[in-house]
């Protein structure tokens, strides 16, 4: 069966809702959005946070969509640009101001649909956020064992709960272990091709309200960073789970592609 993996990535993109901090204004909106130093904070997370793992991927068929408004402020207009040239997986999407954000992310994911795939991924991943370098192949492996019972749901979730808090706190960062589930982070969507929805239609602390799910824990899947600009800064339900030192060092390398003494000067700068 022929899977698409098709994520979404929104930066900074400039509508009204789908967020938890909210606006009475599109002109509120983009002062918040567009403040040039929030806009160098995001784009440190992106580049230094999220980006090491999509670009170390093993599974390289993946589409991650770049969402952002068609005036985003410079430099980071013509940035995204070159990061999609440069990297084959990443397509930039620039979608004007809309007052509902699902059609939004439509509009932003729908020119990315393999018309020769049976099923679609759907995935979402925020900017600051990152997922270990075997997710889409992972995710292809684990979707051929629960093919069958996609065909009888229609739809199916399929969730790697096991993964990292990063809280960027004012001494540096800190990593809390955890198993939670549906964070939105290294979460799948199987849909049909011609499905309306994207991984943004579905609230994903709720998801079980729309499909059957599988949740799958046995290695670290996520990397979910919790800071000032974030736009939940919940950790959520979940449970701890241990590793020491040595192992997180380990585990952000070998997991993510990322270094726990970069990632405490990224937070220490941010401060």
């Amino acid at each position: 069966m022929r899977l698409q993996m098709l994520g979404l990535c929104r930066f900074s993109y400039l509508g009204m809702r789908g967020y938890q901090v909210e606006h009475d204004s599109i002109e509120a909106r983009r002062a918040y959005l567009y403040d040039p130093d929030r806009l160098a904070r995001r784009w440190r997370w992106f580049t230094e946070i999220a980006l090491p793992g999509w670009r170390a991927q093993t599974d390289p068929e993946f589409t991650l969509v770049v969402m952002t408004g068609p005036d985003l402020p410079e430099p980071y207009l013509s940035r995204l640009r070159a990061l999609c040239d440069e990297i084959p997986q990443l397509r930039l999407s620039l979608v004007p101001p809309m007052e509902y954000h699902l059609p939004a992310c439509r509009q932003a994911i729908a020119p990315h649909l393999d018309p020769q795939a049976e099923v679609i991924g759907h995935f979402r991943h925020d900017d600051d956020d990152a997922v270990a370098i075997d997710y889409v192949a992972s995710t292809r492996r684990d979707f051929a064992r629960l093919a069958d019972l996609w065909r009888a749901e229609g739809r199916l979730s399929l969730d790697y709960g096991r993964g990292l808090m990063l809280h960027a706190e004012a001494g540096g960062a800190r990593f809390e272990p955890r198993i939670c589930h549906n964070m939105g982070v290294a979460l799948t969507i199987f849909l049909p091709p011609d499905a309306p929805e994207t991984a943004l239609s579905f609230d994903h602390s709720k998801l079980a309200r729309w499909m059957s799910g599988v949740s799958l824990n046995r290695d670290a899947m996520f990397l979910r960073s919790i800071h000032g600009d974030s736009d939940s800064g919940s950790v959520g339900p979940g449970q701890p789970w241990e590793v020491g030192d040595d192992g997180l060092n380990r585990l952000l390398r070998t997991r993510f592609g990322l270094q726990r003494g970069r990632i405490d000067r990224l937070v220490r700068g941010l401060s």
